[in-house]
């Protein structure tokens, strides 16, 4: 990770969001684990992974994490509904996975027709989602109170319209009310009733503006120059995105060749170099 640091000028800043676009199997989740795995050596807790893919571990993570860092990603299965107790059981603060939320298409899918001729959600989707979420947002606040620090959303579907797409929606309701919700508001929401829990709440305050988000977006594009011509379209989250990163090939004699650029890294300086990278025994290696 040197070399795309170096690129970053120092690396992604704290406290913001990172979009990577690129095609399946282009090597994402190669970095979005490497990403993840720093953690231990930068913030003293390795990040926590998030599937939206419905199709659940079609990336390989497990597989990726075991061979490249000697990682197992444990499922995270503890939910925590209303007025429950809500500390995890031991064995789960280990659980660095999540693919709980497990909604992929379009937004209209989830959807009914109402009678002045608008569409609203499905009762019974909102009912499954609002469950999803006492298991994600568990999820999320238990280990960023334990210390983690980085977040890795994978499994995102490529999409026509990015307005069109559930997995949009639902990471954004994610990264808005929960990823970025301040600690104490959380753990008040969470940990039911307040007043019982209220030691260990005001005791695991974390600065929710620290946590950095990798966004892992699969395109139907695969040519980087096919990417960098892509236009920003409704819903996009990387129109707002701190950080832009796309991963494409491109042909280079006869071979077919990998190839990095940063698109947009707000507030401070980038590299303007387009670099070829490998995918390796360690994980993505930069040229």
């Amino acid at each position: 990770m040197a070399k795309l640091d170096a690129m970053l000028d120092g690396g992604l800043l704290p406290g913001t969001l990172t979009v990577v676009y690129g095609a399946t199997g282009i090597g994402k989740t190669h970095l979005g684990l490497t990403f993840a795995d720093h953690g231990r050596i930068a913030d003293g807790a390795r990040g926590i992974v998030l599937d939206l893919n419905g199709r659940g571990d079609s990336q390989q993570h497990d597989e990726y994490a075991a061979r490249l860092f000697g990682w197992s990603l444990t499922p995270w299965t503890h939910t925590v509904t209303p007025m429950t107790d809500p500390y995890p059981p031991p064995g789960q603060m280990d659980a660095s996975y999540s693919n709980t939320l497990k909604w992929v298409g379009r937004v209209r899918d989830y959807q009914v027709p109402t009678q002045d001729g608008g569409w609203e959600f499905d009762w019974s989707w909102k009912a499954a989602y609002n469950h999803a979420l006492y298991t994600v947002r568990p999820f999320v606040y238990f280990h960023c109170a334990a210390g983690t620090r980085r977040l890795v959303v994978d499994g995102v579907e490529p999409m026509d319209s990015p307005a069109d797409s559930i997995q949009f929606f639902v990471f954004d309701e994610l990264y808005r009310k929960t990823i970025h919700r301040d600690a104490e508001t959380l753990g008040m929401e969470i940990c039911l009733p307040v007043w019982k829990h209220r030691e260990f709440i005001d005791s695991h305050l974390y600065d929710h503006t620290a946590l950095t988000t990798l966004l892992l977006v699969t395109t139907e594009e695969t040519r980087l120059e096919d990417l960098l011509a892509r236009k920003v379209a409704a819903g996009d989250v990387g129109a707002t995105a701190n950080t832009i990163l796309a991963l494409g090939s491109e042909r280079v004699g006869n071979r077919l060749a990998r190839m990095l650029c940063v698109v947009k890294h707000r507030g401070s300086a980038m590299s303007d170099e387009i670099v070829e990278y490998r995918i390796g025994a360690r994980g993505i290696e930069l040229g």
